[in-house]
């Protein structure tokens, strides 16, 4: 028998195909039709924590070496955030996969730093969060339970968990193993074993242990989310049958390395898995949020709704949906620091001050790897940056490509030069061509980064370096960062900036 398959049909089936794939780049997460399309968190939003107070749904992400840190999302709809606050502001090195928690009348929020276990708390969620308080614990990946008596405990990774005082701000007693988790066949290709990101829900008699097992980079088929249930949350644990319950099995996929997740029920009582990977071509970005609808299967287990792929349009949880306000770009004309930014390694109030619709930073350092650059997190592919700066002192000023001190590349500025920074080796590459007052631009197409300076903001100049930056990710370079939109003041003196731009290319 012939199948005849009419050519409208296979117009059609192409335009559907081309549409769905253009929409990687140029289409925002609610795409306006009652679908959505993941990342919901496009950049680098690593290692999600989720939870719901009331209609209300927040969420934090592992802030690393970037201050102020931890923070802290609010959404009313699951697609679109916007950020209420930073939790922590007082430096105390590399800050890996939070867990925030609610607990009678106050918020918590669970992390470890140095490998070992801190908690934040405030009385509001916006509000005044306490410094953080060394709950002396060498672990990592804490994650936050309550028994059905009132008790409080923090899981860890490799399966252990530790009681936790009433007011949850020490612990009691001494790490208990509980959980070895799902054994991964030999011969997936995986970076290491890696139990990690413990986190515990109540659903029926069950409490259920969804961990990350895999690494959380290599190759791209390493991570993924293992489920175990229990009827007590100290065990024994028995694993799904559906596990992986997430993973990504081929590297032909968009998304690379799924795993640490979250599950949650929303207002309607429908579920979703909220959890990170990286994108293909697109490593650099960092681990993305991304988020799936799940399903309660009749013996009592829970899996991804059957039909959804992870790269594909899914329903949204909500027909009405209220539009972000968030924007990369900044005029600097308020108060105080705009959420999107975060400075390398300190957070030094005292090294920036607001004035005339600028802000006004302190050189530090002798060179882009020890000025504690300020940075912001690119969402798109392609896009281009921009900024204004005025020089005084012996300051250098630029706008650079930055993944840590020693990996980072841009555009810089001193009172009469135009500097070019390639991997650490610095050099004017267009000399007395300003005084003291420049606009710098970067523009970012699909990895490869071209370089301006305009004298008026209007007409600009390339330089003649440009750069390649897609090998700047923690698989080439370690460390779990991203590649960033960094501000730089550099040495004796201070640097203004005025009007970052922040804008996609479609």
């Amino acid at each position: 028998m012939k199948v005849i398959i009419k050519p409208i049909l296979v117009i059609l089936f192409f335009q559907l195909t081309f549409h769905v794939k253009a929409q990687y780049q140029t289409q925002p997460c609610d795409k306006g039709d009652g679908y959505y399309l993941n990342p919901v968190f496009a950049g680098d939003y690593p290692d999600p924590s989720i939870m719901r107070d009331g209609d209300t749904y927040y969420m934090v992400h592992s802030s690393f070496e970037y201050y102020p840190g931890l923070t802290v999302w609010e959404s009313k709809d699951l697609i679109n955030w916007n950020p209420v606050t930073s939790a922590l502001h007082k430096y105390i090195g590399s800050v890996w996969a939070p867990d925030i928690a609610k607990y009678k009348d106050k918020y918590y929020i669970y992390f470890p730093a140095n490998d070992k276990i801190y908690v934040v708390v405030a009385d509001s969620i916006n509000g005044q969060w306490s410094d953080p308080i060394d709950l002396n614990i060498k672990a990592i990946d804490p994650g936050h339970v309550v028994d059905e008596n009132g008790k409080r405990y923090l899981y860890f990774n490799s399966g252990g968990y530790v009681q936790l005082s009433d007011d949850g701000l020490s612990v009691v007693g001494e790490i208990t193993h509980s959980y070895d988790g799902w054994p991964i066949p030999r011969d997936w290709s995986i970076e290491l074993f890696a139990l990690e990101g413990p986190k515990l829900t109540k659903h029926g008699d069950y409490y259920y242990l969804t961990v990350a097992e895999g690494g959380t980079a290599g190759p791209a088929t390493g991570h993924m989310i293992i489920s175990a249930r229990s009827k007590s949350p100290f065990g024994p644990w028995e694993n799904s049958p559906y596990n992986p319950i997430v993973k990504t099995w081929s590297k032909a996929e968009r998304w690379w390395s799924k795993g640490h997740g979250t599950i949650l029920e929303d207002t309607k009582g429908s579920w979703w898995v909220v959890f990170h990977g990286y994108e293909k071509d697109y490593l650099n970005m960092g681990r993305q949020t991304l988020m799936e609808p799940i399903e309660w299967t009749e013996d009592g287990w829970f899996k991804i709704t059957d039909g959804v792929k992870t790269e594909e349009p899914i329903k949204r949880p909500y027909a009405e949906t209220a539009k972000s306000t968030f924007s990369l770009s900044d005029d600097f004309d308020g108060k105080s620091l705009g959420l999107q930014w975060k400075f390398f390694g300190e957070y030094d109030t005292t090294r920036f001050h607001f004035a005339d619709n600028s802000l006004v930073v302190k050189g530090k350092g002798n060179y882009v790897s020890n000025c504690s650059p300020m940075l912001c997190v690119p969402s798109d592919h392609s896009y281009t940056a921009e900024v204004e700066l005025v020089i005084d002192g012996n300051a250098v000023g630029g706008l650079v490509m930055f993944y840590n001190n020693s990996a980072y590349s841009g555009i810089l500025a001193d009172t009469e030069n135009v500097l070019t920074n390639l991997r650490g080796w610095q050099f004017a590459s267009e000399k007395n061509v300003i005084e003291k007052h420049v606009f710098l631009k970067l523009k970012n197409t699909e990895n490869t980064v071209d370089m301006f300076y305009s004298t008026d903001g209007e007409n600009w100049t390339k330089i003649e370096t440009s750069l390649e930056v897609s090998s700047l990710n923690h698989n080439g370079l370690s460390g779990f960062l991203s590649l960033r939109i960094g501000l730089c003041a550099i040495g004796e003196g201070s640097v203004q900036f005025k009007n970052f731009k922040y804008q996609p290319i479609k």
